[in-house]
């Protein structure tokens, strides 16, 4: 995440911040890639081909113009495929042209100079790699006293911060605000220069001359009260006397694009030079998708899907039965079917095991 910033911290837009309307492909459902992971089903609701912005201060999308030598992204455009559970989204965005993703899968990043020397083409990735959120998670372990693990299961929630209809998505992208601290094209945070516009600061940091530097895309979840459901499902696993130590975290995938100045000799000599004048950095753009408009708690409080207690309940015995089961893997909707209609025998056996702990 840019600079000190987490999903959760990051407040929720103010008339104050500048915003702007999502630049949105007229092709979003491909075929879903396997490393998307699994996805929590929600209710349905119905596909709208077209996106209606009911905000209306949000200023139109963007409209500037590529260079013949830069296409993103490549593959001709699939049929639509409209997959229960699964957001609907263009994932061919999360492995464009030229990008490589880091192995914790929260990263990609490019040093092509098409990207890094012309401003309309970092603009035009920009607004499509914002069309895509980042993949928030739950990840629970168990523990024994000897570090061995018992359990550790995983939940992929992507699907609560895209709602199929488009017109319901909260997602905006925004740049950083006049006083705000951060990266701002200097090696270290700082309040200046205070610039309007994503184009602007394409524009700045294509000019920079500077041997090493970077701009970057954060995508962030925002209003997820990740509190409220680490006490719930640590009480979730007390209820089974488990013994061991269990470790509730929040990881987000596919939460940074960061483009970097191409190599003027070679990786060697770049990192060489970033040891002695450190790098310049243009953290300045996010691309935020909401759990809810406001944070849980405050009055009138709508969510893009259902409200963490709602999720939590449709989904604590599959979890349950997960953890019972000592599962190392995704818990995904097979497991509530699964909980639904078979024996319970083994959870029982289980269940006993960790009395004896």
């Amino acid at each position: 995440m840019s600079g000190s910033s987490t999903p959760q911290s990051i407040p929720r837009k103010s008339v104050a911040e500048p915003s702007y309307a999502v630049h949105r492909p007229s092709n979003t459902d491909p075929n879903p890639e396997d490393e998307a992971g699994p996805s929590n089903s929600h209710p349905s609701r119905s596909h709208s081909d077209l996106y209606h912005d009911d905000r209306s201060t949000t200023p139109p999308p963007y409209s500037g113009p590529t260079t013949p030598s830069m296409t993103i992204p490549d593959p001709a455009p699939p049929a639509e495929i409209a997959v229960p559970g699964i957001p609907k989204l263009d994932y061919r965005l999360y492995s464009p042209q030229s990008f490589t993703l880091t192995q914790d899968q929260v990263l990609i990043t490019s040093n092509d100079p098409r990207i890094s020397n012309h401003p309309d083409n970092l603009v035009a990735l920009i607004q499509q790699l914002a069309t895509v959120p980042p993949k928030p998670q739950i990840r629970i372990i168990g523990k024994t006293s000897d570090s061995n693990i018992d359990f550790d299961v995983k939940l992929n929630v992507m699907n609560l911060i895209v709602p199929d209809e488009k017109k319901l998505r909260m997602n905006y992208v925004t740049t950083i605000g006049a006083g705000e601290l951060g990266f701002r094209g200097e090696t270290k945070e700082t309040r200046t220069p205070t610039i309007q516009g994503l184009e602007e600061w394409a524009k700045l940091y294509c000019e920079d001359k500077s041997s090493i530097k970077h701009f970057t895309l954060d995508r962030v979840v925002t209003n997820w009260d990740t509190s409220y459901l680490e006490g719930r499902l640590l009480s979730l696993v007390n209820s089974i006397h488990y013994k061991g130590q269990v470790i509730v975290s929040f990881p987000v995938t596919h939460a940074r694009v960061l483009v970097r100045s191409p190599d003027k000799v070679n990786k060697l000599f770049s990192n060489v030079t970033k040891m002695f004048t450190g790098v310049r950095k243009y953290e300045v753009v996010k691309s935020v998708w909401p759990y809810a408009d406001i944070p849980r708690g405050e009055p009138g409080r709508k969510c893009a899907i259902q409200e963490e207690e709602m999720w939590f309940n449709e989904w604590k015995n599959a979890i349950r039965h997960a953890v019972l089961m000592r599962r190392k893997g995704w818990v995904t909707i097979e497991d509530r079917v699964e909980f639904l209609m078979e024996p319970k025998m083994v959870e029982q056996e289980n269940a006993a095991d960790f009395l004896m702990m």
